[in-house]
């Protein structure tokens, strides 16, 4: 498939004066219904991969090739240009060039790699460790040599103003973003203040997750150079719910006819592009 148009789309979002919401998504169903809303941008999440593809909380429990695979079947569904979160690059910097050409060509029109330490090392207490700002440049300047289409965007990923303040934060974005990478992600961005002091130096377009509430206005974040703001991974969350509810209401002897909320035939048939399929059958089958 050809996958330029879409990163077109996410770049020149990247190069306008606004910040946008990004769709959460998680199949090719919910990509579908994103992109039909009319968000500009999907969000792929790991947390999210993790929950729905093993069923496992966000342990780095996913490999490359299921989340990969995943990926490309929400890319697959539409058009919709789908940002993703790669967590570490599933390894070293030579992984994070594998990840990277993996997921170019499943697709993605952009994909973040962070400088945490992960997976959780022996003895860590659940605390979360970043690692050195030396191997995080280098994991940065490895995701950059192993992208082959200059128009996917590659971001690097911090959540050290939650780990070690705003300081080293300020640190390791001046060094990323000399590596050659398109924008920084940050993770845990609490107040206005720390935001500022980081558009006083980031040259990058920035991208937001974990945002305080203070911060949720598209306005005021893009006049500090945020183009992408993430809300959550409430859609994910609200369909497990509604599963639960469904299952639970049936199972102690609620009459499918008497159910709440079910999606309707029409509904189903947009997402599903059934009258596509019926063209398509009338003109190659019959």
């Amino acid at each position: 498939m050809n996958w330029q148009k879409r990163r077109e789309r996410f770049r020149a979002q990247l190069n306008q004066n606004v910040c946008v919401y990004p769709g959460s998504v998680f199949d090719p169903i919910s990509a579908r219904i994103a992109e039909q809303l009319g968000y500009e941008i999907g969000m792929f999440a790991g947390s999210v991969a993790s929950l729905t593809v093993l069923g496992d909380p966000d342990h780095i429990l996913l490999t490359l090739s299921e989340f990969t695979d995943q990926a490309y079947r929400i890319n697959r569904a539409g058009q919709l240009p789908l940002l993703v979160d790669a967590d570490h690059g599933y390894g070293n910097a030579l992984n994070v060039m594998r990840t990277v050409e993996e997921l170019e060509t499943a697709g993605v029109a952009a994909l973040s790699i962070e400088d945490t330490e992960l997976p959780r090392s022996f003895g860590a207490g659940g605390k979360t460790r970043l690692i050195s700002i030396d191997e995080g440049t280098g994991k940065m300047r490895a995701a950059v040599a192993g992208r082959q289409d200059p128009a996917l965007v590659i971001a690097a990923r911090s959540s050290a103003i939650k780990v070690n303040g705003l300081e080293d934060t300020l640190t390791r974005i001046e060094a990323y973003q000399k590596t050659g990478v398109d924008a920084i992600f940050l993770i845990g961005v609490s107040s206005r203040p720390q935001l500022e002091e980081i558009s006083k130096i980031c040259t990058l377009p920035v991208i937001l997750g974990g945002a305080a509430a203070e911060l949720k206005d598209l306005d005021y974040l893009a006049s500090m150079g945020v183009k992408i703001c993430l809300q959550g991974h409430q859609p994910a969350m609200a369909a497990i719910q509604a599963t639960y509810n469904t299952l639970k209401a049936l199972r102690q002897g609620t009459k499918p006819a008497e159910l709440e909320g079910i999606a309707d035939n029409h509904l189903i048939d947009r997402l599903c592009r059934n009258p596509e399929f019926d063209g398509w059958i009338q003109d190659y089958l019959e």
